[in-house]
This record gives C-alpha cells, structure tokens and sequence, in this order.
C-alpha cells in the first residue's frame, strides 16, 4: 500500500480551489501534456498565478531576490506573481573543466532558466588551515555564469575538518562548526568578494534537518543560533543580500535515522523567532513516482507546501511570517537504481522512475509550482548524471537531465518546452 493513496477522482487533476491556509489561487488553468515518441518529448504548459505580497524593506530584508537583467521588483501589496525556474548542480561546477563549465551554462540557457543553485564549501575554500583561501576555485564559476547572464544562488556549507565541532566525530564534510562565529566569517568575506560581480542571493546550509547534511544529529537551537551569527554578518557586507534558510529535506521524522520533518524543523526555527534572519524557505520536495500535481489522501510533500491541514505555509503564519516565499531549490526524480524502474504514478516498491516518467515529472513540475502562490522559484536537480548506470550505481547519482555521457534524457526537452510555454503565456 502506498504511504500517499491517489485520491480517486483524478490523479492529474488540478487543485483550484482555496487551501485552507486561505490564501486563494489564482491559477487560472493549467495543462499539461507529455508525448514520448521514442526519445522526443514535448510538454506544453499554460499557466498563470498571482503571489502573495512580498517582505518590504521596513521589514530590514529585501522586497524580492535580485536577478541580473530582470525589472524592478513588484510594489507591496497584491501583485502578479512570474515563477521562476533555476537549475541546481551541487558540488560539481567548481570542478568541471572550461569546456564542461561552459556547456552547463550554454544548457542552462536553453532551458530557459536564470538561477544556478550550487555548493559553496566552506572545506573547498580552507581545506586546510584558518590562513589558506582557494578562492580562485570558485572565481571561475562566478564569471562564467556571469559570462552567460546566469544569477548563481550558492549554498554556504560544510566544514572543513580543523573547524569542525568537537563532538563531531565524522570525517564528511557535513559536521557543523565549532565556531559560528568563524563560519560567520567566512560566509562574510564571500558576501564581500561576489557582490560586485552580481552574486545577492545565498543560501545558508543544507538540509540542517537531517544527519546526512547535518552529522551530530539535527539541531533546530543550533542550526538557529548558526543563522543567528551568519545573516547579520553577510548584510554587513552586502546590504543587497537576499538570504534563503538551508534547504529543508522533505521527510517524516525517523529518530533511528535522526530525521526530523521538515515542519517540524520549520516550526522549532520559528518558535526562536529564527525566521527573521532570512528572506525566503528553502524546500526540497520529491514526490516521485508520484506527478508534483497529484492529490492524495495523506498528503504528498508538495501538498504539504500548502493544502495538508499543518503545512508550512500555516507554520509561516503561526509565527507572524504569512508573505514569506519558500523556493523549491531541489526536486526532481532519479531514472537509476536497483530493482523496476516506476513508469506510472501507480507503481509500487521502486525507488526510481523510467526516462519517460521523469519527462512528466519534469513538465509536471512546472505547472505544480506555478499553482502554488508562495513558490517564488523552482529548481530542478539535477543537471547531469555524475555516474555511469551500473549495478553498484547509487541512486543519488541519476537525478540528472544528461545521462554521464553528456547524452540528453526525455526530461530535458520536457522541463524546457514547459518553461517556455509558462513563460509565453
């Protein structure tokens, strides 16, 4: 039995309708096609939304993120709402080759996306010592995503191992630091060195909220008091900062795995009024084999955007934050793993989906952010598969809209031909 049983209605239907946190939709259609003829896909999405009022500077933080190129942000206040649409690569830009790197940013562009989501690793930068910097490592990326238009969003994270806690006994990269004070400092310094080159909006961690991201164990107290030190110390540097919280794994609380909910987590951050440091949520819902669209009777993780009875569009407005953003900086669906890959929604006992079911998620995914008034941008990860397919192949490895070899899947015409469409509206 699946935890999430399609309600029986409609598996595909659109939610038009007022969630109960009562802000309205205002999606007045949507539809989405996909048709596979061998590896072609086309998706064809017609869609628009209204947002609710974005934050004001009289509340001491940015109205709306910066985007190169882009008009003045919208006025406070009811306003039309553009999804937009970024594309998020982890830890694998800094280490692509020139050619590599450009191609990324050439596909990046034909995708129709503005925003690039990538790690800014603390442990990349001083892996050593307190007085080395390799900044240069991340140089390259800035100016070549700046040689293309592209507003990267970097995630400011992990540790290298001299400053890591002491009651942190891993070797990963994941440990939190000893000193918030020294990660402040380091989050500082990058705020300084990239504003000039258009770099605002950053996102501070990753997944604080299980222990694969975060390895003593998820710490809402201590995840709050590391944003408590760090924000205020990138503002100092760049008054343009647009900050998002660490993106939260979508997942139930599992204490053996020392998993806590991403709405618990939220909850625990705005009950120590940590909510004020940043701009915008940061969430990572995958639904798959599920369609983002789906409506179920337990609730999917994009249900629980806005239409579970305690969502966090609710959290936001228990704790006196009802117009903050949340940014989806990662969802997508894997096409390689052990056992039957999922071809249908109905599909049962898998952890992976067949390029084609990933085509129509990726087109999916498009119409089911731009339905949800408070997603302000939708990241698809991820770009490219960093392994070939093998029976020892992990599953994290083939998120991508490239196979290893360079070779395009379904998703990627899919996921373009959906923006395009959102877009030209």
């Amino acid at each position: 039995m699946s935890p999430h049983p399609i309600r029986p209605s409609s598996p595909y239907r659109r939610f038009l309708g007022a969630p109960e946190s009562g802000i309205r939709r205002r999606l007045l259609s949507a539809l989405v096609s996909v048709l596979v003829l061998g590896s072609s896909v086309a998706a064809v999405v017609g869609l628009t939304g209204a947002g609710s009022a974005p934050r004001t500077p009289d509340d001491g933080i940015r109205a709306q993120p910066p985007v190169s190129g882009s008009a003045a942000p919208a006025s406070a206040g009811a306003r039309d709402r553009d999804l937009g649409f970024g594309l998020s690569f982890g830890d694998t830009l800094m280490w692509m080759t020139d050619g590599e790197l450009s191609r990324a940013m050439e596909d990046a562009r034909e995708l129709g996306v503005r925003r690039l989501r990538v790690d800014l690793s603390w442990r990349n930068i001083q892996p050593d010592s307190p007085d080395q910097y390799l900044w240069g490592r991340f140089d390259r990326v800035v100016d070549a995503a700046l040689a293309h238009r592209l507003d990267l969003v970097p995630t400011l994270s992990y540790t290298p191992r001299w400053a890591a806690a002491a009651d942190c006994t891993s070797t990963s990269q994941t440990c939190p630091p000893a000193d918030n004070a020294r990660f402040a400092e380091f989050a500082r310094q990058a705020a300084e060195r990239y504003a000039a080159k258009g770099v605002h909006t950053w996102e501070i961690w990753n997944e604080p909220n299980i222990k694969p991201f975060w390895q003593t164990g998820p710490d809402a107290e201590r995840y709050a008091a590391l944003l408590t030190a760090t924000a205020p110390a990138m503002r100092s540097a760049d008054p343009d900062a647009y900050l998002l919280l660490g993106g939260l794994a979508a997942v139930d609380t599992i204490p053996s795995r020392q998993y806590v909910s991403h709405k618990t987590f939220l909850a625990e951050l705005g009950r120590r009024g940590a909510l004020r440091q940043v701009d915008a949520v940061s969430y990572h819902p995958y639904t798959y084999p599920l369609l983002p669209s789906a409506e179920t009777v337990t609730g999917t993780r994009f249900e629980d955007i806005d239409r579970t009875p305690e969502s966090l569009v609710s959290i936001l407005k228990r704790y006196d934050e009802p117009s903050m953003p949340i940014w989806l900086t990662e969802t997508g669906a894997p096409t390689w793993s052990q056992g039957k890959a999922a071809d249908s929604e109905e599909a049962r006992g898998t952890d992976h989906v067949t390029p084609r079911l990933q085509a129509e998620i990726a087109a999916d995914t498009v119409a089911a952010s731009a339905a949800i008034p408070s997603v302000e941008v939708m990241f698809w990860f991820a770009y490219r598969d960093s392994e070939p397919q093998s029976p020892t192949s992990r599953k994290s490895r083939h998120y991508g809209l490239l196979y290893e070899d360079g070779r395009r899947k379904p998703s990627f015409e899919a996921l373009e031909s959906a923006i395009r469409a959102y877009e030209e509206r």
